[in-house]
């Protein structure tokens, strides 16, 4: 099959003008940067009086696809094709491109285009403007020359991008409803951890188990002979990003740097106390940690995935409450004293074998999450690439 290749200028209207009839006291669609996803995703729609945001919003109308242009939205891929406006112009961030197909180019496949990686990476390159300020030019986009296949085989193509990143979001939506039901199985359960509406008794967290602070005297960006080895490091964003479980590292200590820190055993609780307020995983290997995180082990009272859920619940009020000196931060003393409701052992541990078969399904979700990625990587090289 013959495929030409075109400059995309040629194919579509870069941010064009306005041109609508609408009254003056219309009220009219708008999307700000937050209402586009990573993901391709139309979160919310807002509605804003036309006089407004007719002077100084980008206006766009359903059928064009909205790229961010400002770093990192561009990288990151907020990009979306507009579909549901319920008004005959919409507006939107300042920071957005607005692309418009022509009649030889197909909106979806349009989208595709401009959302994959190698996209992505090549407009990177051409950013302009200050650090922190660096914006995709018109003129990249008017000059990027892609494939253009018949309009037919675009339509099939785009059909074939779309099933893929259906089939991903579904398997993204399984991990995300896992989450969500294990809440509410503990507020079921429980009750709300903070008003304790059941009336557990109450003990102080350090009653209920050890907790201390991870050994770092010597960190290691300050001595970097520290690193390497076979001693896992774990760092403070890596215990805020996990889903409530740490399974990798990115560095490890030396001998040299496991002497100056401790090895905490797998099945510890990380809480962080700087930066990343009372955010938690449970370690799934032996392991290293800062002063910055703090390390929980459960005594005969508790166990370490109900306290995990229950700081989940109270994460929200200890980060606004932390002190802020730096950089917002709690002590130690502020986690030893806080007030635990405490159930029966034998409903903590059965809600700890409801979480562990969930989280074998949602293992098997995230293995299938990751196929998923990789087909989607693979069609949009072979097509884009």
């Amino acid at each position: 099959m013959t495929v030409r290749t075109a400059k995309l200028g040629n194919v579509i209207e870069i941010n064009p003008r306005s041109n609508h009839s609408l009254a003056s006291d219309s009220n009219v669609a708008f999307l700000s940067m937050a209402d586009i996803s990573e993901d391709g995703q139309i979160l919310a729609t807002q509605t804003r009086p036309l006089s407004e945001v007719a002077k100084g919003y980008t206006s766009f109308q359903n059928g064009d696809v909205l790229l961010a242009k400002i770093t990192p939205c561009f990288e990151n891929g907020k990009a979306a094709l507009v579909h549901g406006m319920f008004s005959d112009v919409a507006f939107g961030s300042t920071e957005f491109h607005v692309l418009r197909p022509t009649e030889e180019i197909d909106g979806r496949y349009l989208y595709h285009l401009v959302w994959n990686p190698a996209f992505r990476a090549a407009g990177a390159r051409r950013m302009t403007g200050s650090a922190g300020q660096k914006r995709v030019p018109t003129a990249f986009l008017s000059d990027f020359e892609i494939a253009l296949p018949r309009f037919e085989e675009q339509k099939r193509i785009a059909a074939i991008l779309d099933k893929a990143d259906s089939l991903r979001r579904k398997r993204q939506q399984a991990i995300h409803l896992a989450d969500h039901f294990l809440r509410a199985v503990f507020l079921d359960m429980f009750g709300d951890p903070v008003t304790n509406p059941k009336g557990w008794p109450v003990k102080k967290l350090a009653e209920v188990g050890s907790l201390d602070r991870g050994v770092s005297k010597h960190r290691p960006r300050n001595d970097p002979s520290l690193l390497g080895g076979t001693h896992p490091l774990i760092q403070t964003g890596e215990v805020a990003n996990c889903d409530g479980y740490i399974r990798s590292h990115t560095a490890t200590y030396s001998d040299k740097g496991l002497a100056q820190s401790k090895l905490w055993p797998a099945g510890t609780l990380c809480i962080t106390i700087a930066a990343n307020i009372a955010k938690t995983g449970i370690l799934m290997f032996d392991a290293c940690f800062p002063d910055s995180v703090v390390g929980f082990s459960a005594n005969n009272l508790a166990t370490v995935e109900y306290v995990r859920f229950w700081l989940s619940f109270l994460q929200k009020t200890l980060e606004e409450n932390a002190p802020e000196s730096a950089q917002k931060n709690i002590n130690l003393a502020i986690l030893r004293n806080l007030s635990v409701p405490l159930p029966p052992l034998s409903e903590l541990q059965k809600f700890e074998q409801i979480v562990n078969t969930i989280e074998e399904l949602r293992h098997a979700s995230r293995n299938s999450l990751n196929s998923s990625d990789a087909l989607t990587a693979s069609l949009q090289n072979e097509f884009f690439g």
